[in-house]
């Protein structure tokens, strides 16, 4: 086991930022974290880092229990935070030559490592550009290539694909599954819900400091009620005709708008066949039908609610 953590405590003041958070991460694997804002995912990778003190719980990686001074531990820890943290007045080279120097004192070795870090970011061409000059994007990889370039076990990435265009989303990503074939693990927080869906292994949900859920996309999805989402193209249907269709065993809501009939059922099978015939038996002009699964966006909204967070 790569990351043990049990019955973790955070407190600020009155506020429970975790609340006896207990959770595994396999080693090998890429561990998705999720949670609406104000969970308490930044606390828990703070705590798991050492970068914060915890009120009561233990916290072990590699086997060996994490402690501030841990550096034998945090030598094997890549991290990727959201916010870019280069600095401005060195080169593209001389950030990922610096970060990586943190781990690595020989000279020619690091050499070496930061020549791949830029290689595999995609950075050959920049090398000798200063941040400023960067796109969004390639400073987005730029960012990586420092928390990589020592080559770490066990990396966390925060939000490592906001606000960029998404050819870069697609190289990010692309990265990220390379390194965890090159056997890292992986640590990744998004609110991106179809990266955590195309990427992720297993996948934990936190709210209020605590893990609601916790397993593959599949086994998250089986945890929900909805089923799946037909969408028919409909030409002249009637409220009567709605009314009827909101009859139909699990089906759970029917919306008209604009020559789009949307309904969503719950689980079961034939639900898709169920509207079919219906709609035949009604005599419903109709063209194209789409029947969808529910998405991992799905399961998220159902477990947490879909109030806004703060």
């Amino acid at each position: 086991m790569v990351i043990n953590v049990k019955n973790l405590v955070k407190r600020y003041g009155d506020l429970v930022a975790l609340d006896h958070l207990s959770f595994q991460v396999k080693e090998g694997e890429i561990f998705g974290l999720l949670g609406p804002n104000g969970s308490g995912k930044t606390t828990a990778i703070n705590c798991i880092l050492s970068l914060l003190e915890y009120e009561r719980g233990d916290i072990e990686i590699f086997g060996k229990p994490m402690t501030p001074d841990a550096y034998d531990i945090k030598r094997q820890i890549g991290i990727v935070m959201q916010n870019v943290a280069v600095y401005t007045e060195l080169t593209v080279y001389e950030n990922i030559d610096y970060f990586c120097g943190l781990y690595v004192p020989d000279k020619a070795l690091r050499k070496k490592l930061v020549q791949e870090a830029i290689e595999f970011t995609g950075l050959n061409d920049f090398s000798r550009f200063y941040p400023k000059k960067l796109s969004g994007g390639l400073l987005r990889r730029l960012n990586i290539a420092c928390g990589i370039a020592h080559k770490p076990k066990l990396i966390f990435m925060d939000e490592p694909t906001v606000a960029i265009d998404p050819q870069s989303r697609n190289r990010i990503l692309d990265g990220i599954m390379e390194l965890n074939r090159q056997g890292a693990t992986v640590v990744y927080t998004s609110h991106y819900m179809e990266e955590v869906e195309q990427i992720c292994s297993r996948i934990m949900i936190l709210d209020k400091g605590k893990a609601i859920a916790l397993g593959t996309k599949e086994q998250l999805k089986d945890m929900i009620t909805l089923g799946e989402k037909i969408t028919v193209e409909a030409f002249s249907i009637t409220d009567e005709q709605i009314q009827s269709l909101k009859s139909i065993p699990n089906v759970l809501s029917v919306h008209y708008s604009g020559n789009l009939l949307v309904i969503q059922s719950g689980k079961g099978r034939n639900n898709l066949e169920a509207v079919l015939d219906f709609i035949k038996k009604e005599g419903i002009q109709f063209g194209k039908i789409y029947s969808e699964l529910p998405t991992l966006n799905d399961v998220f909204l159902e477990i947490t609610g879909k109030e806004l967070r703060d």
